[in-house]
């Protein structure tokens, strides 16, 4: 069995965190690279990864998730918060990037540029906004997997109130909404969550040829 197969047995979504077991700044940079190379639907990537360092913020969010301690004994907390709307200026600003990255002239992208804006702009805010949360999915799992493959622990996190963590940290005036957390750390020794034999449903049963 391979590494990468082995590493996903390996992890599993960590209950509790050593708080006194902390993950190196290059270790968590190998983590953010992969976050960031995520791929998104047309290369948008309509959100942000906070990474909340403040004890005190983490400590004022925690009782909105729930009391979960990994929230303050992980090493990192990361939140991604998703665009709940848009405009053409998120499209041209990828545009531009490519442009410049690719040698490619501006007036060479305008028939990709018109047919994503016919594609998205005219779209409600409500569709834009559950569009854009599901790419915060894809990105987890980038994370999960290079953390995994670090032999670093995560547990990502649903459980939360995201109309309370927008407020304390400043979302809403941004257009942005928390959509996932994952916390970033070292297990505890005593946290028998990883002593738990993994139960996923076989590949028989998930997996479908047509």
């Amino acid at each position: 069995m391979n590494n990468y197969i082995d590493n996903l047995n390996w992890r599993y979504a960590t209950k509790k965190f050593d708080a006194t077991k902390k993950v190196s700044k290059e270790d968590f940079e190998t983590i953010l690279e992969a976050a960031s190379l995520t791929a998104s639907s047309y290369g948008l990537q309509p959100y942000k990864i906070l990474v909340i360092e403040d004890p005190a913020i983490r400590e004022q969010l925690k009782p909105f998730a729930w009391g979960q301690s990994q929230i303050t004994d992980a090493t990192y907390l990361i939140a991604f918060v998703h665009h709940t709307t848009f405009n053409e200026e998120l499209i041209d600003t990828h545009l531009q990037d490519i442009s410049e990255i690719r040698g490619i002239p501006s007036e060479a992208l305008a028939g990709y540029s018109d047919f994503m804006k016919s594609k998205l702009i005219s779209l409600s805010d409500e569709t834009k906004a559950v569009w854009a949360a599901k790419q915060t999915y894809i990105a987890l799992g980038n994370v999960l997997s290079a953390a995994a493959d670090l032999k670093i622990d995560t547990c990502p996190m649903e459980g939360f109130e995201p109309a309370e963590f927008n407020k304390i940290l400043g979302l809403d005036a941004q257009n942005l909404n928390t959509s996932l957390l994952v916390t970033i750390g070292y297990r505890a020794e005593d946290d028998d969550t990883q002593h738990y034999k993994k139960v996923r449903k076989s590949k028989e049963k998930l997996i479908q040829y047509i």
